[in-house]
């Protein structure tokens, strides 16, 4: 029992097969009639059954979660993409450089749906040889343009404001820059209204963080109307400091997408989840205590590996269903979870 049980093997319809043992080997390695086994088949069998469909209930939500992901970046980034083309259009018109800043962020918040896209269709091929866990790490990955992104519009906003601020220029119709200012907010608040929700729904941070980005520029849109109200009043100053303004609010989102980004990297989760995992092994009969557990995003599903300690006079026979429940249970009780292996060790191995 010193070895790790692999509890589960998920088939292609997402259910787990495990072998079943129609009689006890007993500790002199003789048959000896029905054993804990036998008695365990007898009285788990229900429960096993109602977990296989656990399992495949998992793995199904998992694929909803991958059809939903890609649904809201195609839909999120159409949105942006035509928010984007019309403040551009004032711009043109205008030459308002905080305008000018709030569209490059728009620009770039749009095609941060890109490498996501990509992302969400690799996640969604089988394990190979050389990637064991999957794909799903490449959405992480996606993360790290998307802070990429929020950083090169961050700079250029910063460059196009402090160059006006250097060689003052007119704005020109004002009406309309203060109305595509509405339409960047009206649009980006939709947006990331939609991409946070279904990025939290999903357990995607760098969908999270996308929709973080697109609620800034929201807010950095609505900035853009006091610089038209400045320029209204003579100030000539007023876009470019608003344009400066915009900058710094675009460093604050990237500070909110690097911790998201970078807590999913190192494999942070949220504390409560692992105390509702380690509830669901303890409780499970014959588990005597629950020596170590990890749980990990590969992507926007949950692995984890238990470690656990039962009484050392069973057999590993006995010993592998205690485990087999614990992962049933690991299954059915935390969300997002398509994977679990149990390792079970006898009761003092480790004194």
């Amino acid at each position: 029992m010193g070895h790790l049980l692999r509890t589960h093997d998920l088939d292609e319809h997402g259910r787990y097969h495990h072998h079943d043992h129609d009689r006890d080997p007993g500790r002199d390695g003789q048959p000896h009639g029905p054993g804990p086994v036998a008695r365990f088949r007898h009285t788990l069998s229900e429960l096993t059954d109602r977990h296989s469909h656990d399992a495949a209930d998992q793995v199904d939500e998992a694929l909803e979660a991958d059809a939903a992901g890609r649904r809201a970046l195609y839909i999120s980034f159409a949105g942006l993409a035509a928010t984007a083309a019309i403040q551009a259009a004032v711009v043109a018109v205008s030459g308002s450089v905080a305008l000018l800043g709030d569209t490059l962020h728009n620009v770039a918040d749009a095609l941060t749906a890109v490498p996501l896209l990509i992302a969400f269709r690799l996640a969604g091929r089988p394990a190979t040889k050389r990637y064991t866990y999957g794909y799903g790490r490449a959405e992480d990955l996606a993360g790290l343009f998307v802070i990429a992104m929020i950083a090169l519009s961050s700079a250029l906003a910063g460059f196009a404001a402090i160059d006006r601020l250097i060689h003052p220029h007119q704005v020109h119709q004002l009406p309309a820059v203060a109305g595509a200012a509405v339409i960047g907010f009206l649009g980006n608040e939709i947006v990331a209204r939609y991409r946070i929700g279904v990025g939290r729904r999903i357990g995607s941070a760098a969908m999270v963080a996308d929709g973080l980005h697109a609620r800034t520029d929201g807010f950095t849109s609505l900035a853009v109307l006091f610089g038209v109200g400045g320029v209204a009043l003579g100030w000539r100053w007023a876009d470019p400091a608003i344009g400066l303004f915009i900058t710094v609010a675009i460093l604050g989102v990237l500070r909110s997408a690097v911790r998201q980004v970078g807590a999913r990297l190192m494999d942070a989760v949220d504390p409560t989840l692992v105390d509702q995992a380690v509830r669901a092994i303890a409780g499970v009969e014959g588990v005597q205590s629950v020596d170590e557990f990890r749980v990990r995003w590969i992507g926007h599903t949950l692995r984890a590996e238990a470690a656990i300690t039962v009484d050392a006079g069973i057999s590993l026979a006995a010993a592998h269903e205690i485990a087999h429940h614990a992962e049933a249970h690991l299954l059915a009780d935390v969300r997002r979870l398509t994977a679990a292996n149990v390792h079970a060790s006898p009761a003092g191995a480790h004194a």
